[in-house]
């Protein structure tokens, strides 16, 4: 079995590239076994993996690599996973995240997902399940790439809402609001179908790209974030708007 780095090792010795072209996904998780499982698994899908067992080391990797996505455990040694993302997000580093945490941690999820994380998985989780993740993840992040498609070069403006599609920027009254990747794209999905209504399913399917049953809370506590971000500085407007019983829908201009 493959070892995990430990602190202090030279991390690109020992995990040589890959000249596959994949993409470069760092992993920061303290279990062997889980560690091995998930290089693994993310190698056979030409992805290049770097493993570090520690939050101290994360921190570092992600802080001065380049990657495009992190798969991040919460319970870690030196400096956890919820700690970690914080001071990543603080640093407007927002590269993807992918929190993986234990079942009974709903409080840690919802912290998690408040700091910044894109999307989380619980233990035990299958490997068809946590490649579906990443592929969902990795696919949202091309979408929004400086080579993605001209619809993505618009402007679109709401009363005080501005957003801007382009430079994936967002103000109220000529002020900066902080979003991460998820959020933002959860906005400008709203945006460009204003009056819609969408059910949660509908947003798992369309923003995070995939559809699971019982994940539906994802995404009232994106919506949840986001409402606090964009109405709590202009708290004259309501921008997305609860349709009872169905979903959500942004409100027509």
């Amino acid at each position: 079995m493959t070892q995990p780095l430990q602190s202090g090792q030279a991390l690109d010795q020992k995990w040589p590239r890959q000249t596959a072209g994949g993409k470069r996904i760092l992993v920061v998780e303290d279990d062997p076994d889980i560690c091995h499982l998930l290089e693994l698994h993310l190698r056979d899908n030409a992805y290049q993996v770097d493993v570090v067992t520690n939050g101290i080391d994360g921190l570092n990797r992600a802080s001065n690599h380049a990657y495009q996505l992190i798969v991040l455990d919460l319970m870690l040694p030196g400096l956890d996973g919820l700690e970690l993302c914080r001071k990543l997000r603080s640093q407007s580093i927002m590269i993807p995240i992918l929190m993986l945490t234990a079942k009974s941690s709903e409080l840690d999820r919802v912290l998690g997902l408040e700091l910044g994380a894109d999307d989380y998985l619980t233990k035990p989780f299958s490997i068809l399940e946590l490649q579906a993740r990443v592929k969902a993840i990795l696919r949202r992040s091309e979408l929004v790439t400086p080579s993605a498609t001209s619809a993505s070069d618009e402007r679109i403006e709401i009363q005080s809402l501005v957003i801007d599609a382009t430079r994936r920027s967002v103000t109220i009254d000529a002020q900066a609001v902080e979003l991460t990747a998820r959020e933002f794209d959860l906005l400008l999905h709203f945006a460009r179908h204003p009056g819609r209504v969408f059910s949660r399913g509908q947003l798992l399917d369309q923003v995070w790209g995939y559809s699971h049953t019982g994940y539906e809370h994802t995404v009232n506590s994106h919506i949840n974030r986001l409402r606090k971000k964009i109405e709590g500085v202009s708290c004259q407007v309501q921008f997305i708007e609860t349709v009872w019983g169905v979903g959500y829908r942004f409100r027509d201009a």
